[in-house]
Protein backbone atom coordinates (compact mmCIF):
# COMPACT_ATOMS: atom_id res chain seq x y z
CA UNK A 1 0.00 0.00 0.00
CA UNK A 2 2.85 2.37 0.79
CA UNK A 3 4.28 1.87 -2.73
CA UNK A 4 0.87 2.50 -4.32
CA UNK A 5 0.37 5.72 -2.36
CA UNK A 6 3.88 6.90 -3.20
CA UNK A 7 3.30 6.21 -6.91
CA UNK A 8 0.01 8.12 -6.83
CA UNK A 9 1.62 11.11 -5.11
CA UNK A 10 4.62 11.18 -7.42
CA UNK A 11 2.41 10.85 -10.50
CA UNK A 12 0.42 13.89 -9.44
CA UNK A 13 3.58 15.89 -8.74
CA UNK A 14 4.88 15.06 -12.22
CA UNK A 15 1.67 16.06 -13.96
CA UNK A 16 1.64 19.41 -12.22
CA UNK A 17 5.23 20.17 -13.20
CA UNK A 18 5.73 22.65 -16.02
CA UNK A 19 8.86 23.76 -17.90
CA UNK A 20 10.80 26.35 -15.95
CA UNK A 21 11.43 29.51 -17.89
CA UNK A 22 13.58 31.61 -15.56
CA UNK A 23 17.06 31.97 -17.12
CA UNK A 24 20.21 30.88 -15.30
CA UNK A 25 22.00 34.23 -15.12
CA UNK A 26 25.32 32.51 -14.46
CA UNK A 27 25.31 31.31 -18.06
CA UNK A 28 25.74 34.81 -19.41
CA UNK A 29 25.09 35.66 -23.03
CA UNK A 30 25.51 32.97 -25.65
CA UNK A 31 27.25 33.70 -28.91
CA UNK A 32 25.06 34.34 -31.93
CA UNK A 33 24.73 31.50 -34.40
CA UNK A 34 22.30 29.07 -35.96
CA UNK A 35 20.37 27.25 -33.25
CA UNK A 36 20.02 23.48 -33.36
CA UNK A 37 17.00 22.41 -35.41
CA UNK A 38 14.71 19.52 -34.59
CA UNK A 39 13.43 17.50 -32.98
CA UNK A 40 15.70 14.94 -34.58
CA UNK A 41 14.31 11.81 -36.22
CA UNK A 42 16.07 8.75 -37.61
CA UNK A 43 16.62 9.52 -41.28
CA UNK A 44 14.05 7.53 -43.30
CA UNK A 45 16.48 6.81 -46.15
CA UNK A 46 19.70 6.34 -44.20
CA UNK A 47 19.13 5.26 -40.57
CA UNK A 48 22.81 5.66 -39.73
CA UNK A 49 21.98 9.32 -39.14
CA UNK A 50 19.32 11.60 -37.77
CA UNK A 51 17.54 14.31 -39.72
CA UNK A 52 16.21 17.62 -38.41
CA UNK A 53 13.14 17.62 -40.65
CA UNK A 54 14.87 19.26 -43.60
CA UNK A 55 15.66 15.95 -45.28
CA UNK A 56 19.36 16.50 -44.69
CA UNK A 57 21.31 13.95 -42.64
CA UNK A 58 22.62 15.37 -39.35
CA UNK A 59 26.05 14.07 -38.34
CA UNK A 60 26.66 14.25 -34.58
CA UNK A 61 30.05 14.48 -32.91
CA UNK A 62 31.46 16.10 -29.81
CA UNK A 63 33.27 15.92 -26.49
CA UNK A 64 31.34 15.41 -23.28
CA UNK A 65 32.63 15.52 -19.71
CA UNK A 66 31.29 14.19 -16.41
CA UNK A 67 30.50 17.38 -14.51
CA UNK A 68 28.72 19.31 -17.28
CA UNK A 69 25.39 19.10 -15.40
CA UNK A 70 26.07 18.22 -11.76
CA UNK A 71 29.04 19.84 -10.04
CA UNK A 72 31.83 17.56 -8.84
CA UNK A 73 34.87 18.19 -6.70
CA UNK A 74 36.57 17.55 -3.34
CA UNK A 75 35.13 20.71 -1.77
CA UNK A 76 31.67 20.75 -0.20
CA UNK A 77 29.75 22.10 -1.99
CA UNK A 78 31.78 21.35 -5.13
CA UNK A 79 32.95 24.19 -7.34
CA UNK A 80 30.40 25.20 -9.98
CA UNK A 81 31.15 24.06 -13.53
CA UNK A 82 31.62 26.92 -16.03
CA UNK A 83 29.12 25.86 -18.69
CA UNK A 84 29.60 28.99 -20.80
CA UNK A 85 33.34 28.27 -21.09
CA UNK A 86 32.50 24.69 -22.01
CA UNK A 87 30.20 25.82 -24.83
CA UNK A 88 32.99 28.09 -26.08
CA UNK A 89 35.32 25.06 -26.01
CA UNK A 90 32.85 23.05 -28.11
CA UNK A 91 32.49 25.93 -30.57
CA UNK A 92 36.25 26.21 -31.00
CA UNK A 93 36.50 22.55 -31.91
CA UNK A 94 33.49 22.50 -34.23
CA UNK A 95 31.47 20.06 -32.13
CA UNK A 96 27.67 19.81 -32.19
CA UNK A 97 26.77 17.14 -29.64
CA UNK A 98 27.23 16.39 -25.93
CA UNK A 99 26.00 13.93 -23.37
CA UNK A 100 24.70 15.85 -20.35
CA UNK A 101 25.73 13.70 -17.42
CA UNK A 102 23.59 12.60 -14.52
CA UNK A 103 25.24 11.16 -11.42
CA UNK A 104 23.14 9.05 -9.07
CA UNK A 105 25.31 9.08 -5.94
CA UNK A 106 26.33 12.08 -3.83
CA UNK A 107 30.02 11.16 -4.16
CA UNK A 108 32.44 9.75 -6.72
CA UNK A 109 35.44 7.91 -5.35
CA UNK A 110 37.87 8.11 -8.27
CA UNK A 111 40.04 5.37 -6.79
CA UNK A 112 37.51 3.12 -8.53
CA UNK A 113 38.76 4.38 -11.91
CA UNK A 114 41.67 2.11 -12.69
CA UNK A 115 42.88 4.08 -15.69
CA UNK A 116 42.94 7.48 -14.00
CA UNK A 117 45.76 9.20 -12.11
CA UNK A 118 43.22 10.92 -9.86
CA UNK A 119 42.66 9.48 -6.37
CA UNK A 120 40.12 11.71 -4.64
CA UNK A 121 36.57 11.51 -3.34
CA UNK A 122 34.45 14.07 -5.19
CA UNK A 123 31.26 15.51 -3.77
CA UNK A 124 28.43 15.64 -6.30
CA UNK A 125 25.56 18.14 -6.30
CA UNK A 126 22.79 19.04 -6.97
CA UNK A 127 20.56 15.95 -7.07
CA UNK A 128 17.01 15.67 -8.50
CA UNK A 129 15.31 15.28 -5.12
CA UNK A 130 15.03 17.75 -2.27
CA UNK A 131 17.05 17.19 0.90
CA UNK A 132 14.54 18.21 3.55
CA UNK A 133 14.75 15.38 6.05
CA UNK A 134 13.56 14.54 8.59
CA UNK A 135 16.74 12.91 9.78
CA UNK A 136 20.31 12.83 8.55
CA UNK A 137 21.67 10.77 5.65
CA UNK A 138 24.95 8.86 5.79
CA UNK A 139 26.83 11.97 4.64
CA UNK A 140 25.48 13.95 7.60
CA UNK A 141 23.15 16.09 5.50
CA UNK A 142 19.33 16.00 5.54
CA UNK A 143 17.77 12.89 4.05
CA UNK A 144 16.17 13.00 0.60
CA UNK A 145 12.41 13.36 0.26
CA UNK A 146 11.82 11.25 -2.84
CA UNK A 147 8.33 12.69 -3.24
CA UNK A 148 9.70 16.23 -3.60
CA UNK A 149 11.85 17.44 -6.47
CA UNK A 150 14.80 19.79 -6.18
CA UNK A 151 13.60 22.47 -8.57
CA UNK A 152 17.09 23.98 -8.84
CA UNK A 153 18.30 20.76 -10.48
CA UNK A 154 15.65 20.84 -13.17
CA UNK A 155 16.08 24.57 -13.70
CA UNK A 156 19.76 23.97 -14.35
CA UNK A 157 18.94 21.08 -16.68
CA UNK A 158 16.64 23.27 -18.76
CA UNK A 159 19.00 26.25 -18.78
CA UNK A 160 21.94 24.21 -20.03
CA UNK A 161 20.03 22.35 -22.73
CA UNK A 162 18.55 25.66 -23.88
CA UNK A 163 21.95 27.38 -23.90
CA UNK A 164 23.39 24.53 -25.98
CA UNK A 165 20.49 24.76 -28.44
CA UNK A 166 21.21 28.42 -29.08
CA UNK A 167 24.79 27.42 -30.00
CA UNK A 168 23.70 24.70 -32.43
CA UNK A 169 24.57 21.84 -30.06
CA UNK A 170 22.42 18.74 -29.56
CA UNK A 171 22.20 17.30 -26.06
CA UNK A 172 21.65 13.75 -24.89
CA UNK A 173 19.93 14.13 -21.53
CA UNK A 174 21.18 11.26 -19.38
CA UNK A 175 18.44 10.07 -17.03
CA UNK A 176 20.36 7.62 -14.84
CA UNK A 177 24.00 6.70 -14.17
CA UNK A 178 24.81 3.00 -13.79
CA UNK A 179 28.60 2.72 -13.86
CA UNK A 180 28.93 3.47 -10.16
CA UNK A 181 26.69 0.64 -8.97
CA UNK A 182 27.29 -1.88 -11.76
CA UNK A 183 31.04 -1.60 -12.27
CA UNK A 184 32.68 0.41 -9.49
CA UNK A 185 30.82 -0.40 -6.26
CA UNK A 186 33.10 -3.34 -5.43
CA UNK A 187 36.30 -5.00 -6.57
CA UNK A 188 38.13 -1.71 -6.98
CA UNK A 189 40.67 0.28 -4.98
CA UNK A 190 37.83 2.37 -3.57
CA UNK A 191 36.07 1.04 -0.45
CA UNK A 192 33.43 -1.56 -1.31
CA UNK A 193 29.92 -0.16 -1.38
CA UNK A 194 30.95 3.49 -1.80
CA UNK A 195 28.48 4.20 -4.63
CA UNK A 196 25.58 2.59 -2.79
CA UNK A 197 26.30 4.42 0.48
CA UNK A 198 25.85 7.72 -1.37
CA UNK A 199 22.72 6.75 -3.30
CA UNK A 200 19.36 8.42 -2.52
CA UNK A 201 17.64 4.99 -2.65
CA UNK A 202 19.75 3.69 0.25
CA UNK A 203 17.34 3.31 3.21
CA UNK A 204 19.57 5.49 5.42
CA UNK A 205 19.59 8.31 2.83
CA UNK A 206 15.88 8.96 2.26
CA UNK A 207 12.86 9.72 4.44
CA UNK A 208 10.46 8.04 2.02
CA UNK A 209 10.90 4.44 3.11
CA UNK A 210 12.56 3.41 -0.15
CA UNK A 211 15.21 0.68 -0.08
CA UNK A 212 16.69 -0.67 -3.31
CA UNK A 213 18.85 -3.24 -1.48
CA UNK A 214 16.42 -5.47 0.43
CA UNK A 215 19.14 -8.02 1.24
CA UNK A 216 21.21 -5.31 2.89
CA UNK A 217 24.51 -6.61 1.55
CA UNK A 218 25.40 -3.53 -0.47
CA UNK A 219 25.86 -5.68 -3.59
CA UNK A 220 22.47 -7.05 -4.72
CA UNK A 221 21.20 -3.56 -5.44
CA UNK A 222 17.94 -3.31 -7.35
CA UNK A 223 18.02 0.34 -8.40
CA UNK A 224 18.03 -0.19 -12.16
CA UNK A 225 15.59 -3.08 -12.31
CA UNK A 226 11.84 -3.63 -12.03
CA UNK A 227 12.15 -5.63 -8.81
CA UNK A 228 10.97 -2.93 -6.41
CA UNK A 229 7.64 -1.12 -7.08
CA UNK A 230 8.52 1.74 -4.72
CA UNK A 231 11.77 2.40 -6.62
CA UNK A 232 9.99 2.17 -9.96
CA UNK A 233 7.39 4.70 -8.76
CA UNK A 234 10.07 7.23 -7.87
CA UNK A 235 11.85 6.68 -11.19
CA UNK A 236 8.67 7.04 -13.25
CA UNK A 237 7.83 10.37 -11.63
CA UNK A 238 11.41 11.55 -12.20
CA UNK A 239 11.31 10.54 -15.89
CA UNK A 240 8.10 12.52 -16.35
CA UNK A 241 9.64 15.52 -14.61
CA UNK A 242 12.63 15.46 -16.98
CA UNK A 243 10.32 15.28 -19.99
CA UNK A 244 8.20 18.13 -18.62
CA UNK A 245 11.35 20.21 -18.24
CA UNK A 246 12.86 19.88 -21.73
CA UNK A 247 10.12 18.58 -24.06
CA UNK A 248 9.64 21.88 -25.89
CA UNK A 249 13.35 22.15 -26.81
CA UNK A 250 14.43 20.99 -30.28
CA UNK A 251 17.94 19.78 -29.50
CA UNK A 252 17.00 17.06 -27.02
CA UNK A 253 17.85 13.37 -27.14
CA UNK A 254 17.33 11.04 -24.16
CA UNK A 255 19.78 8.47 -22.83
CA UNK A 256 18.36 5.77 -20.56
CA UNK A 257 21.44 5.18 -18.44
CA UNK A 258 25.20 5.25 -18.60
CA UNK A 259 26.55 1.69 -18.50
CA UNK A 260 23.97 -0.04 -16.36
CA UNK A 261 20.39 -1.22 -16.14
CA UNK A 262 18.84 -4.64 -16.63
CA UNK A 263 17.42 -5.24 -20.09
CA UNK A 264 13.75 -5.23 -19.01
CA UNK A 265 14.29 -2.05 -17.01
CA UNK A 266 16.13 -0.32 -19.89
CA UNK A 267 13.26 -1.14 -22.22
CA UNK A 268 10.73 0.01 -19.61
CA UNK A 269 12.47 3.41 -19.43
CA UNK A 270 12.33 3.72 -23.24
CA UNK A 271 8.63 2.82 -23.18
CA UNK A 272 7.90 5.23 -20.33
CA UNK A 273 9.57 8.16 -22.09
CA UNK A 274 7.92 7.40 -25.41
CA UNK A 275 4.41 6.99 -24.02
CA UNK A 276 4.65 10.16 -21.95
CA UNK A 277 6.08 12.21 -24.82
CA UNK A 278 3.11 11.18 -26.96
CA UNK A 279 1.03 13.41 -24.68
CA UNK A 280 3.42 16.31 -25.36
CA UNK A 281 3.98 18.63 -28.34
CA UNK A 282 7.33 17.09 -29.34
CA UNK A 283 8.93 13.66 -29.48
CA UNK A 284 12.67 13.10 -29.25
CA UNK A 285 15.10 10.21 -29.94
CA UNK A 286 15.82 7.77 -27.10
CA UNK A 287 19.04 5.79 -26.73
CA UNK A 288 20.65 2.90 -24.83
CA UNK A 289 24.42 2.75 -24.25
CA UNK A 290 26.77 -0.21 -24.21
CA UNK A 291 29.15 -1.58 -21.57
CA UNK A 292 26.17 -2.05 -19.24
CA UNK A 293 23.91 -5.06 -18.80
CA UNK A 294 23.00 -5.14 -22.50
CA UNK A 295 25.02 -6.22 -25.48
CA UNK A 296 24.61 -5.16 -29.09
CA UNK A 297 21.99 -7.78 -29.98
CA UNK A 298 19.53 -6.77 -27.26
CA UNK A 299 20.08 -3.04 -27.81
CA UNK A 300 19.28 -3.52 -31.50
CA UNK A 301 16.14 -5.48 -30.58
CA UNK A 302 14.90 -2.68 -28.31
CA UNK A 303 12.62 0.20 -29.26
CA UNK A 304 15.46 2.71 -28.82
CA UNK A 305 16.21 5.06 -31.73
CA UNK A 306 19.95 5.11 -31.16
CA UNK A 307 22.49 2.95 -29.38
CA UNK A 308 26.14 3.15 -28.40
CA UNK A 309 28.09 -0.10 -28.98
CA UNK A 310 30.73 -1.12 -26.45
CA UNK A 311 34.20 -2.64 -26.57
CA UNK A 312 32.73 -6.09 -25.87
CA UNK A 313 30.75 -5.66 -29.08
CA UNK A 314 33.98 -5.20 -31.09
CA UNK A 315 33.88 -1.44 -31.69
CA UNK A 316 37.18 -0.32 -30.25
CA UNK A 317 40.28 0.12 -32.44
CA UNK A 318 38.75 -0.78 -35.80
CA UNK A 319 34.98 -0.26 -35.56
CA UNK A 320 33.08 -2.37 -38.11
CA UNK A 321 30.79 -0.82 -40.68
CA UNK A 322 27.34 0.13 -39.43
CA UNK A 323 25.12 -1.50 -42.06
CA UNK A 324 21.45 -2.52 -41.98
CA UNK A 325 21.05 -1.80 -38.26
CA UNK A 326 18.03 0.54 -38.50
CA UNK A 327 19.29 2.55 -35.53
CA UNK A 328 21.77 5.40 -35.27
CA UNK A 329 25.18 4.52 -33.78
CA UNK A 330 26.57 7.16 -31.41
CA UNK A 331 29.93 5.47 -31.00
CA UNK A 332 31.50 6.73 -27.79
CA UNK A 333 35.05 6.33 -26.52
CA UNK A 334 33.52 6.09 -23.04
CA UNK A 335 32.15 2.61 -23.79
CA UNK A 336 35.15 1.29 -25.71
CA UNK A 337 38.12 2.79 -23.85
CA UNK A 338 36.94 4.70 -20.81
CA UNK A 339 39.71 7.27 -21.10
CA UNK A 340 41.05 6.76 -24.59
CA UNK A 341 40.65 7.29 -28.30
CA UNK A 342 42.66 8.82 -31.12
CA UNK A 343 42.20 10.65 -34.45
CA UNK A 344 42.44 7.42 -36.46
CA UNK A 345 39.48 5.97 -34.55
CA UNK A 346 37.43 9.11 -35.24
CA UNK A 347 37.99 8.87 -38.98
CA UNK A 348 37.41 5.12 -39.07
CA UNK A 349 34.12 5.71 -37.25
CA UNK A 350 33.03 8.36 -39.78
CA UNK A 351 33.71 6.26 -42.88
CA UNK A 352 32.14 3.19 -41.25
CA UNK A 353 28.83 5.03 -40.76
CA UNK A 354 29.02 5.96 -37.07
CA UNK A 355 28.70 9.26 -35.20
CA UNK A 356 31.86 9.39 -33.02
CA UNK A 357 31.82 10.86 -29.49
CA UNK A 358 34.66 11.54 -27.06
CA UNK A 359 34.60 11.07 -23.27
CA UNK A 360 36.79 14.08 -22.61
CA UNK A 361 38.77 14.65 -19.37
CA UNK A 362 38.46 18.32 -20.39
CA UNK A 363 40.50 20.16 -17.73
CA UNK A 364 41.50 17.00 -15.80
CA UNK A 365 39.49 18.23 -12.80
CA UNK A 366 37.67 14.90 -12.35
CA UNK A 367 39.82 12.22 -13.99
CA UNK A 368 43.19 12.47 -15.67
CA UNK A 369 45.30 10.32 -17.97
CA UNK A 370 48.17 12.48 -19.10
CA UNK A 371 48.07 16.26 -19.67
CA UNK A 372 44.74 17.71 -20.79
CA UNK A 373 46.27 18.89 -24.08
CA UNK A 374 47.19 15.31 -25.00
CA UNK A 375 43.61 14.94 -26.26
CA UNK A 376 43.74 17.98 -28.52
CA UNK A 377 44.36 16.01 -31.76
CA UNK A 378 41.26 13.86 -31.15
CA UNK A 379 39.11 16.88 -30.34
CA UNK A 380 40.30 18.62 -33.49
CA UNK A 381 39.78 15.53 -35.63
CA UNK A 382 36.16 15.23 -34.55
CA UNK A 383 35.59 18.80 -35.70
CA UNK A 384 37.24 18.10 -39.05
CA UNK A 385 35.04 15.02 -39.59
CA UNK A 386 31.98 17.15 -38.95
CA UNK A 387 33.13 19.89 -41.33
CA UNK A 388 33.57 17.36 -44.10
CA UNK A 389 30.30 15.54 -43.30
CA UNK A 390 28.44 18.81 -43.73
CA UNK A 391 29.95 19.37 -47.19
CA UNK A 392 28.55 16.15 -48.63
CA UNK A 393 25.13 14.63 -49.23
CA UNK A 394 25.55 12.37 -46.22
CA UNK A 395 22.08 10.88 -46.51
CA UNK A 396 23.14 9.22 -49.77
CA UNK A 397 26.44 7.81 -48.47
CA UNK A 398 27.11 4.34 -47.08
CA UNK A 399 30.22 2.44 -45.96
CA UNK A 400 31.87 0.92 -49.06
CA UNK A 401 35.16 -0.50 -47.84
CA UNK A 402 35.49 -2.69 -50.92
CA UNK A 403 35.95 0.39 -53.10
CA UNK A 404 39.26 1.46 -51.52
CA UNK A 405 42.48 -0.47 -50.97
CA UNK A 406 42.72 0.94 -47.42
CA UNK A 407 39.27 -0.54 -46.64
CA UNK A 408 38.04 2.78 -45.22
CA UNK A 409 35.55 4.37 -47.59
CA UNK A 410 32.22 6.17 -47.23
CA UNK A 411 30.66 6.69 -50.62
CA UNK A 412 27.77 7.46 -52.85
CA UNK A 413 29.19 5.56 -55.84
CA UNK A 414 29.45 7.64 -58.99
CA UNK A 415 28.99 10.84 -57.00
CA UNK A 416 31.20 11.29 -53.89
CA UNK A 417 33.82 9.38 -51.90
CA UNK A 418 35.53 9.91 -48.54
CA UNK A 419 38.57 7.65 -48.16
CA UNK A 420 40.76 7.41 -45.06
CA UNK A 421 44.43 6.49 -45.38
CA UNK A 422 45.61 5.61 -41.84
CA UNK A 423 49.25 5.37 -42.94
CA UNK A 424 49.19 7.92 -45.75
CA UNK A 425 50.95 6.96 -48.96
CA UNK A 426 48.82 5.82 -51.88
CA UNK A 427 45.33 4.40 -52.25
CA UNK A 428 43.63 2.59 -55.10
CA UNK A 429 39.96 3.42 -55.46
CA UNK A 430 37.41 1.82 -57.78
CA UNK A 431 35.61 4.49 -59.82
CA UNK A 432 33.98 2.15 -62.33
CA UNK A 433 30.44 3.31 -61.44
CA UNK A 434 30.81 6.28 -63.81
CA UNK A 435 33.16 7.63 -66.45
CA UNK A 436 32.65 11.18 -65.24
CA UNK A 437 35.52 13.17 -63.79
CA UNK A 438 35.94 13.89 -60.08
CA UNK A 439 37.30 16.93 -58.32
CA UNK A 440 39.86 15.78 -55.75
CA UNK A 441 41.37 17.16 -52.59
CA UNK A 442 43.49 15.86 -49.74
CA UNK A 443 42.55 16.77 -46.16
CA UNK A 444 44.78 16.71 -43.12
CA UNK A 445 42.76 14.58 -40.64
CA UNK A 446 43.68 16.63 -37.57
CA UNK A 447 44.43 20.14 -38.81
CA UNK A 448 41.69 20.19 -41.44
CA UNK A 449 43.86 21.87 -44.07
CA UNK A 450 43.06 20.98 -47.69
CA UNK A 451 45.35 20.41 -50.65
CA UNK A 452 43.67 20.42 -54.10
CA UNK A 453 44.65 17.70 -56.55
CA UNK A 454 44.26 17.17 -60.28
CA UNK A 455 40.79 15.99 -61.42
CA UNK A 456 40.44 12.21 -61.48
CA UNK A 457 38.76 10.39 -64.40
CA UNK A 458 36.21 7.71 -63.56
CA UNK A 459 35.53 4.45 -65.35
CA UNK A 460 38.22 2.27 -63.74
CA UNK A 461 40.42 1.81 -60.68
CA UNK A 462 42.67 4.78 -59.98
CA UNK A 463 45.71 4.96 -57.73
CA UNK A 464 46.32 8.30 -56.04
CA UNK A 465 49.25 9.29 -53.86
CA UNK A 466 48.83 11.58 -50.89
CA UNK A 467 51.00 14.73 -50.78
CA UNK A 468 50.74 14.74 -46.97
CA UNK A 469 53.11 13.24 -44.46
CA UNK A 470 51.33 10.66 -42.35
CA UNK A 471 47.58 9.88 -42.24
CA UNK A 472 45.39 11.55 -44.86
CA UNK A 473 41.83 11.83 -46.11
CA UNK A 474 40.92 11.81 -49.79
CA UNK A 475 37.71 13.52 -50.86
CA UNK A 476 36.37 12.99 -54.38
CA UNK A 477 33.25 14.64 -55.74
CA UNK A 478 31.87 14.40 -59.27
CA UNK A 479 32.80 17.50 -61.21
CA UNK A 480 29.98 19.88 -62.09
Amino acid sequence: MRSAKLLQHLFCVSLLAAPLLVPDMALGQTKPGAPARGPLRVHPDNPRYFTDGSGKAVYLTGAHTWNNLVDMGPSDPPERFDFDAYLDFLDRHGHNFIRLWAWDSVTWDTRANRESTKNVVNNVAPQPWARTGPGKALDGKPKFDLAKFNEAYFQRLRDRVSAAQSRGIYVSVMLFEGWGLMHANSGRAAPAGWAWRGHPFHPENNASGVNADPDGDGQNIQVHSLANPAVTAVQEAYIRKVVDTVNDLDNVLYEVINEGGEEKWDWWVVKTIREYERTKPKQHPIGITGHGAERLESMLASQADWISPGSRDGYRDDPPAWNDKQKVSLLDTDHVWGLGGNPAWAWKALVRGHNPLFMDPYDNAILAKGPADDWKPLRQSLGVTRKLAERVNLAAMTPNDELASTKYCLAEPAAQYIVYLPDGGAVTIALSATKDRFDAEWIHPTEGTTTPAEPVPGGDKRTLKSPLTGPAVLFLRKSK
